[in-house]
């Protein structure tokens, strides 16, 4: 599942609108709708700032790389 999905999906299952979101966060109505539809591609600091307002943490998660 792509970020954009996730954080539509985490949004509705709070019952936030986009509008909402967008406000919480910070950024606008329409970063969020292009996000979630992922057609942009947010800076790690707007990711941040949106799943902060979701109640939602940026991951890394170390993968093993064979040689």
């Amino acid at each position: 599942m792509v970020i954009g999905r996730q954080i539509e999906e985490r949004r509705k299952s709070l019952g936030v609108s986009q509008a909402d979101l967008a406000e919480m966060s910070g950024v606008s109505l329409r970063t969020v709708s292009a996000i979630e539809n992922d057609s942009a591609n947010p800076s790690i600091e707007v990711l941040s700032r949106i799943l902060s307002s979701l109640g939602l943490v940026i991951s890394l998660q170390e993968r093993i790389i064979h040689e």
